[in-house]
């Protein structure tokens, strides 16, 4: 008998995927990696001035996900009128190991390492290409996996002392809107998100607790950014419980998270252009950046 939960996410997926890959209108390389580069997209419409959007795509932190999936994603907001960057970073190797089912999903320190060079590149990166983004106005949005780099990219400042990635003050962000992000990693574990993908990306069981505190959303709390979650209720990749316990573990470290959970809604027409679901992200973005 037909599972109609799993029916609905293959029938979102494969409208999320069947839209064409939209070309940037500039790339730039913010390191020596053929990984390391941004995708600009520039705002459609005449205005002097739009906000930054910041684009970390998800995928299970694992080599065949790249960005060219959330390409019709960063057209539709630029249609929306943001300036938008698609950042891609290295993420797991393309070969299963250590008894993983499939490509192991990212890659430590790198995958961090990426990130974080990334935004601190991108208001240089960013003025050159796009000479309409406000880069006062930086939102940084991400889904899935890219949901829980987001929120790590608005969280550097509060990792811990010593950390290569800390930054000594909050990051120059609006905010952060995340999409179903994997952002507890401890629930996730218990729920297999991913088939166990946030413990790959911290190498594994013997090093996940030490650097957990180092990458885990909900350990790095409370940011001082402004923060909002979207979540699908029928979301079965990552379900919206994880997205619940980071807003949670907020509360309770003295900070207000919003999380707008979406009815008959799973994981990808948050990204899906031609879904309601993506209007809603839009706006969500737009109430930080304007």
């Amino acid at each position: 008998m037909s599972d109609p939960a799993v029916e609905r996410d293959a029938a979102e997926a494969e409208s999320a995927f069947s839209h064409p890959a939209v070309a940037p209108d500039a790339t730039a390389a913010y390191g020596g990696h053929p990984d390391q580069v941004v995708d600009f997209y520039a705002p459609r419409g005449g205005q002097e001035s739009a906000p930054l959007v910041v684009v970390l795509h998800g995928g299970a932190w694992r080599a065949p996900y790249d960005r060219q999936h959330v390409t019709p994603f960063t057209d539709f907001l630029a249609r929306r009128g943001f300036a938008v960057a698609n950042v891609e970073y290295r993420r797991g190797s393309s070969l299963p190991h250590q008894g993983a089912a499939g490509p192991v999903a990212g890659r430590w320190p790198e995958t961090f390492d990426d990130v974080a060079a990334a935004m601190d590149a991108l208001p240089v990166l960013a003025a050159r290409a796009l000479p309409r983004a406000d880069l006062r106005r930086t939102v940084v949005t991400g889904h899935s996996a890219g949901g829980q780099l987001a929120l790590w990219a608005a969280a550097r400042h509060v990792l811990p002392e010593g950390s290569a990635w800390r930054l000594p003050a909050p990051p120059p962000l609006r905010g952060a809107v995340a999409l179903a992000p994997i952002a507890d990693f401890l629930l996730a574990g218990e729920l297999d998100v991913c088939s166990g993908a946030a413990m790959q990306l911290l190498g594994g069981a013997e090093d996940f607790e030490a650097r957990r505190a180092f990458a885990d959303p909900a350990a790095l709390l409370p940011t001082g950014i402004a923060t909002a979650l979207v979540q699908g209720r029928a979301d079965i990749t990552v379900p919206y419980q994880v997205a619940e316990a980071y807003v949670d573990a907020a509360a309770k470290a003295g900070e207000t998270v919003g999380l707008t959970l979406l009815d008959d809604v799973g994981h990808f027409p948050l990204i899906d252009p031609a879904a309601d679901a993506c209007a809603v992200v839009a706006e969500e973005v737009a109430q930080l950046a304007w």
